[in-house]
């Protein structure tokens, strides 16, 4: 599998893309001025306390006040020797009430852990972690985790009897990620003791800091990308900056050495987005349909509670029965789903309607197609059975806004419903209107004000209804087209 990560970096703009066989899989759109606060750690002050929801909000310097719960509070606090709060190690059991972990007006040093998404602020907790290459820190825990995804029990043992003595007697807790596989001790005690440093001077900034200040800033989205996803896997990074290519470099000599020759300066006189096609399929990611090889599409419909993707057959009829056709389009839109979450960055609850089977073992082949395109997802994704109806529930880890709410907004005529009133509709709403308003206020004359498509629908197909309503009310009215009013927007004036 060919397997390419494209950084196109602009003055006010970074973007990541990851191409595998020449398809676009996944995106990430950094703004200067809409920078992510996942993995920022900050020195914050609880100033709301909610013993009914169990949680708090804290200030830490954002637009909005971002939210903890009582579960995402290390246990017990501890105060440091300035009186800054410092959580200590979790007891376990049942979380106390939030009113005796936290009161209004605390300091709490505090990690956002999800941004803030829509109109809620962000996600917090005083669970400190620190990633690196191929660990994670947890200062505040004690245990040694290691990934799910690390299936191998040899290999998992290996990592285990080499981490041991790293770390020492009472050491921190660690987590070690998946790209540490098949690591040397040398590469894992090099993120033991860059960890190390990390954290006393992050520890050092804690007792500096004032409250909604950051004690510590997670990776740029270039170098992020880098720590988490180039593997032996990744062929070539390309980046289009000289500057970016140089931090990349130095951060791949210093943390991957042996993939030093996977990394390149694109300096082409296209676009790099642009040669690779990713600009393309940008655009095709932000519409709701996503065509289908056989001739079938995907309906993608992402909502403030869920995400649903409804699979059609479309143009596509087989060649032996319609039970085969059913499961062919399911297949394919099963792969597709996969890419189409990981493209989109869409998270939270997803519902797939596939096109309903007979055939149990369908059914199975259908979801094990879904879990095999899961499986190079970076996000944790859980995937339910198939229920009766067809539906496969499953969800995303969401720590981000979803591609289509980072590029664009909701539209200003419909205010995001994705449907407009017809000009019929609305004819007869300004006909409505203009008998409440003769009823509220004397006037000789009215003007109505509204879009062309409208007046003109008015003038033409209702002639006789306006003058019905004329003789009604025993007053003239007077049509005027408005370019800039919305279909949907009009005035009555009283004259």
């Amino acid at each position: 599998m060919s397997e390419e990560i494209l950084i196109n970096v602009t003055p006010r703009e970074t973007r990541v893309g990851v191409v595998e066989n020449g398809m676009l899989q996944e995106v990430h759109v950094e703004r200067a001025s809409r920078r992510g606060y996942v993995g920022n750690v900050y020195k914050g002050r609880v100033q709301r306390v909610m013993p009914g929801m169990q949680a708090v909000f804290v200030e830490i310097g954002l637009e909005r006040a971002a939210f903890l719960h009582a579960s995402d509070i290390v246990r017990p606090v501890a105060l440091s020797a300035d009186g800054v709060e410092q959580a200590g190690n979790g007891n376990g059991g049942q979380i106390p009430s939030i009113s005796e972990l936290v009161h209004e007006g605390q300091e709490i040093v505090v990690q956002v852990v999800k941004d803030p998404i829509s109109t809620k602020g962000a996600r917090l907790s005083t669970h400190l972690s620190i990633p690196s290459r191929y660990l994670v820190l947890l200062p505040y825990a004690r245990t040694l985790g290691i990934s799910a995804r690390i299936e191998d029990e040899p290999e998992r043992q290996r990592l285990k009897d080499v981490l041991t003595p790293l770390i020492g007697d009472n050491p921190p807790g660690y987590i070690v990620r998946t790209n540490a596989e098949g690591q040397s001790a040398e590469s894992l005690a090099f993120d033991v003791t860059y960890l190390g440093k990390v954290w006393r001077v992050v520890q050092e900034n804690m007792v500096k800091a004032k409250v909604g200040e950051r004690v510590y800033e997670e990776l740029s989205l270039p170098l992020r990308s880098l720590r988490d996803m180039l593997d032996d896997d990744i062929e070539k990074v390309r980046v289009d900056s000289r500057e970016t290519f140089d931090k990349v470099v130095k951060f791949v000599h210093k943390f991957m050495p042996h993939l030093d020759d996977r990394v390149e300066h694109y300096n082409g006189e296209r676009p790099i987005f642009d040669l690779f096609g990713v600009e393309d399929e940008m655009q095709r990611a932000l519409k709701k349909e996503v065509p289908l090889k056989s001739g079938g599409y995907l309906i993608v419909d992402q909502t403030e509670a869920m995400t649903t993707i409804d699979v059609n057959t479309g143009a596509y009829l087989g060649t032996r029965n319609l039970e085969e056709t059913v499961y062919r389009t399911n297949l394919e839109a099963a792969q597709a789903a996969a890419r189409q979450l990981r493209l989109r960055n869409l998270g939270g609850i997803i519902i797939i309607d596939f096109i309903d089977m007979v055939d149990e073992e369908h059914k199975r082949q259908v979801l094990r197609m879904l879990n095999k395109g899961l499986a190079r997802d970076h996000s944790k994704t859980t995937v339910y059975p198939m229920s009766a109806l067809g539906l496969v529930e499953m969800t995303r880890k969401r720590t981000t806004e979803s591609l289509a709410r980072q590029l664009c907004e909701p539209c200003p005529s419909c205010s995001g419903r994705g449907v407009l009133k017809t000009a019929e509709t609305v004819t007869y709403e300004i006909f409505r209107e203009i008998t409440r308003a003769v009823r509220q206020f004397n006037a000789e004359k009215l003007l109505v004000m509204a879009n062309p498509l409208v007046v003109n629908r008015i003038l033409e197909e209702e002639s006789h209804a306006v003058a019905e309503l004329e003789e009604f009310i025993s007053k003239s009215i007077r049509f005027q087209a408005e370019e800039h009013y919305s279909q949907e927007q009009f005035d009555v004036v009283l004259l």
